[in-house]
């Protein structure tokens, strides 16, 4: 079944926050995320789930990036590691009361990186979405997704989606559906196939795709940082996971047509994507 993404779909999935509510009840959130040289990626997902609604964030970042991070991002938690052990950070003890993880954005790959990253796709517990190179990573073996114990939304781009596959970018564009949607099967994951009408693929066989918003403008290194870091926030906090990605990339889409509107889409940045997010939200009448 294809469905279009809509605003009803969103405004079903997105519930309202309870009256008494606390930062412990709406989602917590463990983003493994950045390396030196890349903090912008973990600065922009990091903004961009905290902006979607996430009740804490807790970030486990390299050393080398903390100062950077901590002086840009006051409101999350984090978590130091020196950089050439990444691999030894105890990300089950970490994500012990956190409700969904984010893996990937700026992540770098190397040996370390591949060992922290295929730990926690076995090993989590809790909703997991995946990312740059977290799928990177992952497209060495990508049999070690059927693995995870819990739901796994990944996040590719074509080219990225293509390592995943394996074929050639010229051969995906007429066969987008088809693959998203055998891929998303046979693996058992949530898939957001980013691009012009990205598509979200189930394995129970549904598929969503986002036919009106989003433009040319969005096409810079970042935006994807931000879809994954509202995808992640959504499923965080409690949403249903499949409706989650299909939500948030609407909200995405939304706020970047209304930063386009601000700024044009040769000026607009990815930054300016996560500064309309409650623009959007306020649209759509969500939490207004």
């Amino acid at each position: 079944m294809i469905l279009p993404i809509d605003k009803n779909l969103v405004k079903s999935t997105i519930k309202k926050r309870p009256v008494e509510a606390d930062k412990t009840t709406v989602g917590s959130m463990l983003s493994v995320c950045g390396s030196y040289g890349m903090a912008g990626a973990a600065i922009m997902s990091s903004k961009a789930a905290l902006k979607s609604g996430i009740g804490l964030l807790k970030a486990a970042v390299p050393k080398s990036i903390y100062p950077i991070l901590a002086s840009c991002i006051p409101e999350a938690v984090f978590y130091p590691i020196d950089d050439n052990f990444l691999s030894d950070f105890d990300f089950a003890e970490k994500s012990k009361y956190c409700s969904a993880i984010l893996a990937g954005p700026g992540l770098s790959v190397n040996n370390a990186v591949k060992e922290l990253v295929e730990n926690i796709i076995l090993k989590s517990e809790i909703p997991l979405v995946l990312d740059a190179d977290a799928l990177n990573i992952v497209s060495e073996n990508t049999s070690i997704l059927s693995e995870c114990k819990a739901p796994v939304i990944i996040t590719p781009h074509d080219r990225e989606f293509c390592r995943l596959v394996g074929c050639y970018p010229d051969r995906l564009q007429n066969r987008r559906e088809e693959l998203a949607l055998k891929f998303s099967e046979r693996y058992n994951v949530i898939v957001v196939l980013k691009g012009h009408k990205t598509l979200v693929a189930s394995p129970s066989g549904e598929l969503y795709y986002n036919e009106q918003l989003g433009n040319p403008g969005m096409a810079a290194g970042g935006s994807g940082d931000v879809l994954s870091g509202i995808t992640a926030s959504f499923a965080a906090q409690g949403f249903d996971p499949f409706k989650s990605a299909a939500s948030a990339v609407y909200i995405h889409a939304l706020a970047g047509d209304i930063a386009k509107e601000k700024y044009g889409e040769f000026s607009m940045l990815p930054s300016d994507i996560i500064e309309c997010i409650h623009i959007a939200f306020k649209e759509l009448n969500i939490g207004y």
